[in-house]
C-alpha cells in the first residue's frame, strides 16, 4: 500500500493504552472477560444507562448475537437500509432470514422512515437501523411504527457511540444495539465491538450465546456448581489485552470527541464556499441530533466529479474513499430479489458519495 501524508484513518493513541495492556499481561489474565473487559462493560452501562453491555470480537459478531437473540429463522424477513456495510445484512442472512431493502433519506442518508410501514409483512421479524456517520435516524417514527406491529428494532450504531437523538444516546432505543471498535472508529482496539442490551429479558441468553452456548457466566457468579452446554452459541469474547487498550480510549472519550469536533468543524467552515461553487453537498445534521463527529463526507454532483476529486486528493497524498455500493444491487442482493430502481436515493448517492477523510485526533 502506498503511504499517504493524510491517511484514510489514523488510530488515536491518547491515554493509558500501553500502561493498561502491560497491566493486563502482568495480571496473567489475557483471555476474555478479565478486569479490563469488566471495566469497559461498567463504563458503557453507566454512561449510556443501558441494562447490559457485552464486548465482542467485532461489531459483526455483535450483530450475529442480535440475530440469534431475536431467534430469526429461515423464511423470516428483516428490513434494512440498502446503504450500509455488508455485516449489517450478513448477520441476519446467516440465520436464514431474507433482507428487505429500504431506501434512505436524501438529507441524512439514514433509513427513510416514511417508506417503512409499506415494507412490513407478517414475516417481518426485525427492523435494523443504521445511524450513518453517527447522525441519528428518526427513531421516534421508527419506534412508533415498530411498536404498532410488535417488531423489535436493532440499532447498528457502529458510527455513533455517544451520539444523541433528541437528547438520548444512540444505541439505547432498540431492544438491541451494536457498536464497533474497529481501527476506523472514534474509539478503537484494532478489532472489537459490543452488543448493548436494552431489553433485560435478553441478558441471560446473551451471556450464554457469547460463551459458546454454555452457562459459564452463571457458574462464575456462583449460581450453578458447574457449567454445561445449554444453547447454541459461539466464542464472541475479545482478549482482555484488547479490552485494556479500549478502556484507555473510553476513559479519554471527552478529549477524543473534542478533538474530532474541532477537525469536523474546520472542514465544515472551510469548505462552504468551495462546495457551493462546485455543487458539492456537505453533511446535513438535524439540530436535534448530536453527532459524535465520526466522519466528514461529501456528495459530489456526478460520478465523474467524484472520481476526479479522489484522484486529485491522491495526487496531494491524501487518501479518500467512498461509501457504499448499493447492497440490493450486489451479487447477493440480486439473489434476494433486489432490482435497479428499488432504492433510487441509495443508487444515486452510491454513485456520488465521497467520504474524504475520517476525522482522527
Amino acid at each position: 500500500m502506498p503511504e499517504y501524508r493524510i491517511d484514510f484513518n489514523k488510530p488515536s493513541l491518547i491515554g493509558s493504552e500501553f500502561q493498561y495492556v502491560q497491566q493486563a499481561i502482568e495480571d496473567r489474565h489475557i483471555s476474555g472477560d478479565g478486569y479490563f473487559t469488566r471495566q469497559c462493560h461498567a463504563l458503557l452501562e453507566s454512561e449510556l444507562s443501558v441494562p447490559k453491555a457485552l464486548l465482542t470480537t467485532s461489531c459483526t459478531h455483535a450483530l450475529e448475537m442480535a440475530a440469534l437473540l431475536l431467534d430469526l429463522q429461515p423464511g423470516d424477513e428483516f428490513i434494512v437500509p440498502a446503504f450500509t456495510f455488508v455485516s449489517t445484512v450478513n448477520a441476519f442472512v446467516l440465520r436464514g432470514a431474507r433482507p428487505v431493502f429500504i431506501d434512505i433519506r436524501p438529507d441524512t442518508l439514514n433509513l427513510d422512515e416514511s417508506q417503512l410501514e409499506r415494507l412490513i409483512t407478517p414475516r417481518t421479524k426485525a427492523i435494523v437501523v443504521v445511524h450513518y456517520a453517527g447522525v441519528g435516524c428518526e427513531m421516534e417514527s421508527i419506534l412508533e411504527i415498530a411498536g404498532r406491529y410488535g417488531i423489535p428494532v436493532v440499532e447498528d450504531n457502529a458510527h455513533g457511540l455517544f451520539g444523541k437523538y433528541r437528547g438520548r444516546f444512540l444505541g439505547t432505543f432498540g431492544c438491541l444495539a451494536t457498536q464497533s471498535f474497529h481501527e476506523t472508529k472514534n474509539f478503537t482496539c484494532g478489532e472489537g465491538g459490543a452488543v448493548l442490551i436494552n431489553d433485560p429479558t435478553l441478558i441471560e441468553r446473551a451471556e450464554i450465546l457469547r460463551e459458546k452456548g454454555t452457562n459459564r457466566s452463571r457458574f462464575f457468579r456462583g449460581q450453578v456448581d458447574k457449567y454445561t452446554w445449554v444453547d447454541v452459541g459461539s466464542s464472541y469474547l475479545p482478549s482482555d489485552i484488547l479490552a485494556a487498550f479500549l478502556y484507555a480510549q473510553l476513559e479519554a472519550r471527552v478529549q477524543i470527541q473534542a478533538s474530532r469536533k474541532r477537525i469536523w468543524e474546520f472542514y465544515e467552515n472551510t469548505l462552504q464556499d468551495w462546495a457551493a461553487a462546485s455543487q458539492v453537498r456537505l453533511p446535513i445534521v438535524p439540530e436535534y441530533c448530536e453527532q459524535p463527529y465520526h466522519m466528514y463526507y461529501l456528495l459530489a454532483p456526478s460520478l465523474e466529479y467524484r472520481t476526479a476529486l479522489i484522484g486529485y486528493l491522491k495526487s496531494k497524498s491524501i487518501l479518500s474513499v467512498f461509501h457504499y455500493l448499493p447492497l440490493h444491487l450486489s451479487e447477493m442482493g440480486l439473489k434476494f430479489g433486489g432490482r435497479p430502481g428499488d432504492c433510487p436515493v441509495v443508487e444515486r448517492v452510491s454513485d456520488n458519495c465521497c467520504v474524504c477523510l475520517f476525522i482522527t485526533p
